[in-house]
């Protein structure tokens, strides 16, 4: 590759300088993260912390949020109202300076508020810099104030004809105005905020997302309890309404995040601590100093673990969410595995650990547990203005000296079900520090073994012959008895068994160290070879497909039902990607007499209603068939051939595939299974007494 050099001049002509907010609309993607969906929904995510920030204070009670069908968004509060008093220093009102003047606000240690999502002071003027208009309205002092902005630059919209972007525009020229244009009842204040997005900046595709904003404004709504924030829609054909309002703080949104049963209750976690912070605050003369100035910082968490494997871990700084974790989060975590390792070295005799176990990590106490961590200090630093990152690094150790005082405390408590918790907890991050440790065996015996190498897969496992993993199928067979005859009935080449006996261990009731301790559960775990839980892998598992095949009767589908949840809870990505099946062999089988060229012929039904239909077809044509109709009760009455014929040649055979389809989530699915396999046990008999309901004798085949 060859240089070619330039000869060129660099000289002061060729710098620029960008004025007021011509930077933001240069280089968008530094104040709001992106120009996509995402940067569009900051954009109001900015003007919604404004107004929280004064329900923090205690000033507002209640924000309406609305979109518009013109494409645009409104956010009104009942705070205290922006100032709407000149500011000596620029020679401007308050409004025209909170939306024009990047950092200029009311949050950088003048005493308006002791703590906020804003910081930067640039919120609101982004977001009028990179809208086609902007609509303030302010209800102060018994009078409403109102001003107008085009992409940052104040003046007048004439809106005779339509209230829009496009309408015509008159700027400002020697002095801006803040305009009277109503009045209010003595003590009403308030803010009132709309904007058309500028599809200059932002591509005309993307549009304001109803799910993201109602998902932040509840999020919003638990974290400050006692806050009401209504979010509304009316882009469609009906308005759609939403009224958010809840007083249980973060202990009720742990709970709303929670889906899986419950190995603890819902623990929460308060404290506080103070520390130095050295910061630059303006002097007498104006002039910037460096202060020392003692920072407290609240902290408030709501934890709980459920008997599930994934982490839901949400953290805010001054309800401001941070996605991608922090100080705060490192803090909260540090503290967890602090606090476990010392409880588990205290208990290892109990817990049966011993010194050949790896120790405790992070990843075996976060699975399963929901958390909201949430801290509260003047003036936090972030990094970006997209605030996702908090980088305050005295936080950390505030964080985790609470998070450790008060853990420790629940952990040690001698109230009666604080202990029993506590124990199952303990139980369940040693339960999955093994299936840690089980997973790296599984991986290691993962690949098929040839004739020259030793196998540790369980000696009552008939494998397949193939080394095509789509190709092979493991049928799960209920009992010795069937066992033998499917042998016979099986293509050896692409069709391994594994036999159980009778009913497995319910999972979902069950610790991760019971599971890995049954002999069923763990040999099927051992089996499919991929792991299981948050270390399962699906490309590693030796089957394309596992088809579960049980008796036709109640005790058939009970075994099924506990073989789904132990997939379902933990090889789960077995289920979603469809490679679980269910055998369906046949209920009956009717003998048909021979008549003239006719010979004799078997016919299989799957259901009493199936077999009636065919009564009476036979009956219609005066077919004679054979007295009594075997009724199958169970796999082991039937010869290899019948087995072979009906329920495991791909050629004759009906499966039925499971999938989450029929769920609308997977948190619904999740609710299932807690309903018919949890502890609770009244939900389900209620789902049972009302089945019962739905159910006709005649139905049942006895």
């Amino acid at each position: 590759m060859r240089v070619v050099v330039k000869n060129e001049e660099y000289t002061a002509r060729h710098l620029s300088v960008l004025e007021g907010l011509e930077a933001v609309r240069k280089r968008p993607g530094m104040y709001i993260g992106s120009t996509d969906h995402r940067g569009l929904m900051h954009c109001v995510w900015e003007i919604i912390d404004n107004a929280i920030d004064e329900a923090l204070e205690g000033y507002c009670s209640e924000i309406t949020v609305t979109l518009h069908p013109d494409r645009s968004v409104s956010v009104a509060d009942n705070g205290r109202g922006i100032p709407i008093d000149t500011v000596k220093s620029v020679g401007l009102s308050g409004v025209e300076v909170v939306f024009t003047k990047l950092h200029a606000g009311g949050k950088f240690g003048g005493g308006s508020y002791s703590s906020s999502g804003g910081l930067h002071g640039v919120g609101a003027s982004v977001v009028n810099a990179l809208s086609a208009r902007l609509d303030v309205e302010v209800d102060r002092g018994g009078k409403t104030y109102a001003m107008s902005f085009r992409r940052g630059e104040p003046g007048r919209f004439d809106d005779s004809k339509q209230h829009e972007p496009s309408s015509p525009f008159t700027p400002f020229t020697d002095s801006s105005e803040l305009a009277v244009v109503g009045k209010t009842r003595k003590g009403v204040s308030g803010t009132r905020v709309r904007f058309w997005a500028d599809f200059q900046i932002f591509p005309k595709s993307v549009d304001f997302s109803w799910d993201t904003l109602l998902e932040r404004a509840r999020q919003s709504a638990f974290l400050v309890p006692g806050l009401t924030i209504n979010v509304v829609d009316l882009r469609g054909a009906e308005p759609v309404k939403e009224k958010l309002h809840y007083e249980g703080g973060v202990v009720d949104y742990v709970d709303f995040l929670a889906k899986d049963g419950a190995v603890t209750a819902t623990w929460r976690f308060t404290g506080q601590g103070s520390y130095i912070e050295t910061v630059q605050q303006l002097d007498g003369k104006g002039r910037l100093q460096p202060v020392d100035v003692e920072r407290t910082c609240e902290v408030e968490c709501a934890l709980r673990w459920g008997v599930g494997y994934e982490t839901n871990l949400r953290s805010f700084v001054n309800i401001i969410a941070t996605p991608k974790g922090g100080t705060h989060v490192a803090g909260f975590e540090q503290a967890l595995v602090k606090v476990f390792r010392k409880q588990i070295d205290k208990n290892s005799r109990k817990l049966k650990v011993t010194a050949k176990d790896s120790r405790i990590e992070k990843d075996d106490i976060m699975a399963g547990l929901t958390a909201v961590v949430t801290v509260r200090f003047p003036e936090p630093q972030f990094e970006g203005q997209t605030k996702e990152i908090l980088g305050t690094p005295q936080i950390r150790q505030v964080v985790g000296k609470v998070i450790t005082d008060e853990l420790t405390h629940q952990l040690n408590s001698s109230k009666r079900d604080d202990k029993q918790q506590s124990a199952l907890l303990l139980e369940k991050i040693v339960g999955e520090m093994k299936a840690r440790q089980s997973a790296r065996i599984h991986k290691e015996i993962s690949r098929r073994k040839n004739a020259l190498e030793t196998s540790s897969l369980p000696a009552k496992l008939a494998d397949c012959r193939t080394n095509d993993v789509e190709a092979s199928e493991l049928f799960i067979v209920e009992g010795d008895s069937a066992l033998g005859t499917a042998k016979s009935a099986r293509s050896s080449e692409f069709q391994a068994l594994l036999p159980i006996r009778g009913k497995i261990l319910n999972v979902q009731k069950a610790s991760t160290a019971d599971v890995l301790s049954n002999a069923e559960c763990s040999a099927i775990i051992q089996v499919i070879g991929a792991g299981s839980g948050r270390t399962f892998d699906l490309e590693q598992a030796r089957y394309g497909k596992v088809i579960l095949m049980t008796d036709a009767d109640v005790d058939g589908a009970h075994i099924r039902t506990l073989l789904l949840t132990l997939f379902f809870r933990y090889m789960r990505p077995m289920v979603e990607a469809g490679r679980i099946y269910a055998a369906v062999p046949p209920l009956h089988r009717v003998e048909l007499a021979a008549t003239g060229r006719k010979k004799k012929e078997y016919v299989y039904t799957y259901s009493e209603a199936e077999l009636q239909q065919l009564m009476k077809k036979l009956a219609k044509s005066g077919r004679a068939h054979k007295e009594p109709i075997q009724r199958y009760k169970g796999l082991g009455e039937m010869d290899a051939d019948q087995l072979a014929e009906t329920t495991m040649d791909p050629s004759g055979r009906m499966l039925r595939r499971i999938t989450l389809a029929d769920e609308p989530s997977l948190e619904q699915a999740e609710a299932t299974f807690e309903l018919l396999m949890g502890s609770v046990v009244a939900p389900r008999k209620e789902f049972i007494v009302n089945g019962a309901k739905k159910l006709d004798l005649q139905d049942i085949d006895a």
